[in-house]
């Protein structure tokens, strides 16, 4: 019978040979290939690229308008985090600003651009009711909207749940020592949550510079790195060469992000408590920031509300006819019906199997004393970072000759990989606050390593792993950057779908898919938050 060491060391090892095939191989292989030329290894490949003027400019294009979108992100995120927890806004209209905030995470960006198009084009609705367009969708304009769109729930979530372990004690404090409201806002909230809101900004840059969904419809003649890749690889004759070359440089900002991160680090506080205080009376501040914050919210749903309009007229906006044809013809061609099923299939798949991974892996480095179980913080890093258009080019040079091309196992796993980061932080968090003599005492009750796990780990840490089955599951059925390279007219996912269906502009089949997404995503999340709800109230 295998002893406690002996299983961890098991798990340990399986783990490490899971990421070594599905992470640093692929990675590798993609490293060697952009070397790789007619005459053998050498740079001519960079020199080539670099002297590509047009492959510049969308590299300075994504780099600019990834950073505008990064400050203004974070800027809203925090504006709208702080309204939900430093104002005395009514608790209700909170609470719908906060779900109406994470409505976009529910649907793949490449429905953003249509969104978009169908609301601000020329014959958007938003344009109708104005009377004129607002301004110009196609290039900088709409990449900037998207982008927020895209960014702003990742940001907020990010910045709100830091702002839930700020004590708002030191703000009477401060204010005891007759601090100026300016001092007193950068000593008690803003100081604190520098680190916070640099990593907000790498999120958000990271985020839309390695986007390939929005620029896909949106982008117009603004060219970004991107489209760029997606068009030498997938274009006539596809260069896996300068799609390797490509990818590279695609992860220096993904380098300068992790060494910033380890820098803004410094920046982060630790409260021993928190004291819950009532918040002061200020008919000014909460005016100013639930409007905003309202503002924010509408704008968006306005936006998506088209998508919620125009599946169900024969024609929007020429005829305005109630129909529910289109959606029949969506379940009645198999094509469309056949993307969708795959979609869930992935999305489940990589649930249970991610699950699984992050879960051990969070168990190995919290609580056992395996050496080397750092590694897994290591992997989390680069993850954190790692483009998804990287990710699955790399998949590609490594799997193209292998009978898995092609097939479900690799888009499985690179939506493991890919979104392993958040939840291996989540297990990892809640397995740290747990009673670190459990095992102890389960061994010496004469039950396994595993049976300990089992009964009593695993019961304790059950609304993580539902939080961690929401995450999976939802970022599964919306991902497009990470599959555009792997799928097959076998394996065709609905966010790949899209994309073909805008060639031939059946918008109204776009918009029933999306939906099907949406409502997929939102019946999961809701019975994820049931279940969470009824574990806490057993607690």
């Amino acid at each position: 019978m295998l002893n406690v060491r002996t299983e961890m060391r098991v798990i340990y090892g399986i783990i490490l040979m899971i990421f070594f095939l599905f992470l640093v191989l692929p990675l590798g292989i993609l490293v060697v290939r952009s070397f790789e030329g007619s005459q053998g290894f050498d740079i001519y490949n960079y020199v080539n690229i670099l002297s590509n003027s047009e492959l510049m400019t969308a590299f300075a294009n994504s780099i600019k308008i990834s950073s505008i979108t990064a400050a203004i992100t974070t800027i809203l995120a925090f504006l709208i985090a702080y309204a939900f927890h430093f104002t005395n806004i009514f608790k209700p209209l909170k609470s719908a600003i906060k779900i109406g905030i994470l409505i976009p995470m529910l649907l793949p960006t490449i429905t953003y651009g249509f969104a978009i198009m169908y609301s601000f084009g020329n014959q958007g609705l938003i344009t109708q009711i104005l009377g004129e367009p607002l301004f110009n969708i196609y290039g900088f304009n709409g990449l900037l909207l998207g982008y927020v769109i895209y960014t702003l729930p990742s940001a907020f979530l990010l910045i709100n749940n830091s702002f839930s372990y700020i004590d708002k004690k030191f703000m009477i404090v401060s204010t005891l020592m007759m601090d100026s409201s300016i001092r007193n806002f950068y000593n008690t909230i803003l100081r604190p949550m520098l680190g916070t809101l640099g990593g907000a900004f790498v999120l958000s840059f990271i985020l839309s510079f390695t986007d390939y969904g929005i620029p896909a419809s949106l982008g117009g003649t603004y060219s970004v790195v991107a489209t760029h890749l997606y068009q030498v690889m997938l274009g006539t004759i596809p260069n896996f060469s300068d799609g390797a070359v490509i990818a590279v440089f695609m992860l220096l900002p993904a380098l300068f992000a992790i060494i910033l991160l380890k820098y803004l680090e410094r920046f982060n506080f630790h409260y021993d408590k928190f004291t819950p205080i009532d918040i002061i009376q200020n008919r000014v501040r909460d005016s100013v920031l639930g409007i905003i914050s309202i503002g924010v919210v509408v704008g968006m749903f306005s936006i998506f509300l088209v998508m919620f309009i125009a599946p169900f007229l024969t024609n929007f906006p020429y005829n305005l006819t109630f129909t529910f044809q289109h959606f029949v013809n969506v379940f009645t061609t198999s094509g469309l019906s056949m993307v969708y099923k795959n979609s869930v299939i992935v999305a489940i798949f990589t649930t249970i199997i991610g699950i699984v991974i992050a879960y051990c892996s969070a168990i190995l480095n919290t609580r056992t004393s395996l050496k080397g179980r750092g590694t897994f913080d290591l992997v989390s890093m680069v993850t954190n970072t790692l483009p998804g258009m990287v990710l699955g080019l790399s998949y590609l040079l490594l799997f193209n000759e292998s009978t898995l091309k092609g097939t479900f196992v690799i888009i499985i796993f690179c939506n493991i990989v890919h979104y392993f980061t958040t939840p291996y932080l989540m297990a990892k968090n809640s397995l740290s606050k747990m009673n670190p003599t459990w095992e102890t005492t389960g061994g010496l009750l004469g039950d396994s390593w595993f049976k300990t796990i089992y009964r009593v780990i695993l019961p304790n840490s059950a609304s993580t792993v539902t939080e961690m089955f929401s995450y999976y599951f939802i970022n599964s059925m919306v991902t497009v950057s990470g599959i555009i390279f792997l799928v097959s007219a076998q394996t065709s996912l609905v966010s790949s779908e899209i994309k073909e269906l805008q060639h031939f502009a059946k918008f109204n089949e776009i918009f029933v898919l999306s939906l099907l997404i949406f409502c997929t995503n939102i019946v999961v999340k809701l019975i994820c938050d049931f279940i969470q709800k009824r574990q806490f109230q057993k607690t």
